[in-house]
This record gives structure tokens, C-alpha cells and sequence, in this order.
């Protein structure tokens, strides 16, 4: 790959990085572009880039709109992922993309924290996954360590190591619907309760 650090300049990705900036925390931000980076050099490692389903717009789109649900245009209505890819597929549908493609997006982001579930849901769903989680440290041997610090260099890590579930735990204390059953708001916001009552 010649510019590991390149990112679309389509109307589709200005868009898409424009609600992120205006509606989410920059830590966030940051992450959601270092996860469309790395979902782009797994890619390219595994020789998915030529294939007939990869389509790097609508990865931008899945990985830098993925926390919408965290920013501030989230109602609190619903579980994080659902709403962030409610929203992310109001600005496709603004733009034109066929249904098809945002039923694509929309199911990336609602899957990209579902372990053994995203990987058997087609090529978007499984590089947005593991886009997501190369940048969270939880997939540490996907991306080979000098590309890893490549991307790290040109957009580093500014907030302590919590701010992601700081923030799925603030949406999922703004409702019930936020943090169903079974979803990883309500087990994060149990694990915080837990560990407050522990040091009382």
C-alpha cells in the first residue's frame, strides 16, 4: 500500500468525518479514524482490497461513523451501536447511497462490538470489527507493529485509556433502552458500579 496514512476525499467521506468532528469527543474521533486505517491495512494483508465487496468508502463511513451513538446528536433511546448506525445511515441516505449499501453500514456499526458475530456478517461488517478492535488493543497481532506505530504516530492516543467506556457508560445511564440485556453498555455500567461499590 503506498500511503498507509491516506484517507478518502469523496462528498460521502467529507461527510462522514464532518458529523463525527461536530458530534463526538476528538479521542473518539482519533479512534475512528485509526480504526478505518487499520481495517484498511488488514485489507490489504489479507487480500481483500481487490475483492469484488470491498468497497473503501463505505468502510470509511462504517469505521469514522461507528461511535455516533456516543456523541451528542444521540437521543439515549437506544442501545449505542443501534443509534450510531441510525444516524450514520440518515447522512447516506442524504447522500444518495442505495439502500443496499446503507443496509451494509447500518449493520457494520450495529455489529462492530459483537464478538463472533460480526466476522460471519460479509467483508464490511468483519473489517469494521476488527478495524475497531486492532485500535482498542484487543486484536494486538492483526497489523505488524511498525504499521501499527505509523498510524499511531500521525494520529496518537490524547485521552487516558477509559474514554471509550467512560462514554458507553454515560449513553447507557440515560435509559433503560440504552443499556438493554445483554449489551455491552449494561455489562460496562455494571462493571463501574461494581468497582465504585468496592472502594467505598
Amino acid at each position: 500500500m503506498d500511503d498507509i496514512l491516506s484517507l478518502p476525499t469523496g462528498q460521502l467521506a467529507v461527510a462522514s468525518l464532518a458529523i463525527a468532528r461536530t458530534s463526538t469527543s476528538k479521542p473518539l474521533v482519533d479512534h475512528s479514524i485509526r480504526s478505518f486505517l487499520f481495517a484498511r491495512l488488514l485489507a490489504d494483508e489479507e487480500g481483500s482490497l481487490k475483492d469484488a465487496a470491498y468497497d473503501e468508502d463505505l468502510l470509511f463511513a462504517a469505521t469514522v461513523m461507528h461511535d455516533l451513538g456516543l456523541g451528542t446528536l444521540a437521543t439515549g433511546e437506544a442501545r449505542f451501536e443501534v443509534e450510531g448506525a441510525d444516524l450514520a445511515a440518515a447522512v447516506l441516505r442524504e447522500h444518495g447511497v442505495a439502500d443496499p449499501q446503507i443496509d451494509q453500514v447500518w449493520e457494520a456499526i450495529a455489529l462492530h462490538a459483537s464478538i463472533g458475530i460480526a466476522h460471519r456478517r460479509g467483508l464490511l461488517t468483519y473489517l469494521t470489527h476488527r478495524g475497531v478492535f486492532v485500535d482498542v488493543g484487543l486484536d494486538n497481532d492483526a497489523v505488524a507493529e511498525r504499521l501499527r506505530q505509523e498510524v499511531l504516530d500521525a494520529h496518537p492516543r490524547q485521552a487516558p485509556d477509559s474514554y471509550i467506556a467512560d462514554a458507553i457508560v454515560a449513553h447507557a445511564m440515560r435509559s433503560e433502552a440504552a443499556a438493554p440485556p445483554g449489551s455491552l453498555g449494561l455489562e460496562l455500567l455494571r462493571q463501574r458500579r461494581e468497582a465504585e461499590q468496592a472502594r467505598r
